[in-house]
């Protein structure tokens, strides 16, 4: 299934995120991972999503803000190896690919969005295959 990142301006209050669920909720949208943060008196989240689910559409009609819509590259680290998201995210930056912004999705899989996302899933489809155990 291809996925989508959806950067969300939500308000830094009470019942801001719940809104935002409660919208997507309703139209049969499912969260597959990300996360929400507040800085600076702003919150802002990032969600994945099925890319074909109308999220900004269906936000905007609740009149949330919707920042942007992007794709996004997985991998799969090895939780039980230590420096696995310093090694990934080092073979990102060596390929000049600067890392956005990164969460794991529900199924475990890291997340990326990058300012390249052709390069990023290229080096992912390396690193996966560079993964102990790996056939191939």
């Amino acid at each position: 299934m291809d996925m989508k990142d959806v950067e969300i301006l939500l308000g830094d209050r009470p019942g801001a995120l719940a809104r935002m669920a409660g919208a997507l909720g309703r139209a049969g949208i499912s969260i597959e991972g990300g996360g929400a943060w507040c800085f600076g008196g702003r919150a802002v989240a990032h969600f994945l999503f099925d890319a074909a689910a109308p999220v900004a559409q269906v936000l905007r009609a609740e009149g949330i803000t919707v920042l942007a819509e992007q794709p996004v590259v997985t991998l799969r680290l090895d939780q039980a190896r230590p420096g696995q998201l310093g090694a990934a995210a080092a073979a990102m930056a060596a390929a000049g690919v600067n890392l956005r912004v990164q969460y794991s999705d529900h199924d475990h899989r890291l997340v990326l969005v990058a300012d390249d996302p052709a390069t990023a899933a290229r080096v992912a489809a390396e690193w996966m295959r560079r993964r102990p155990g790996h056939p191939g």
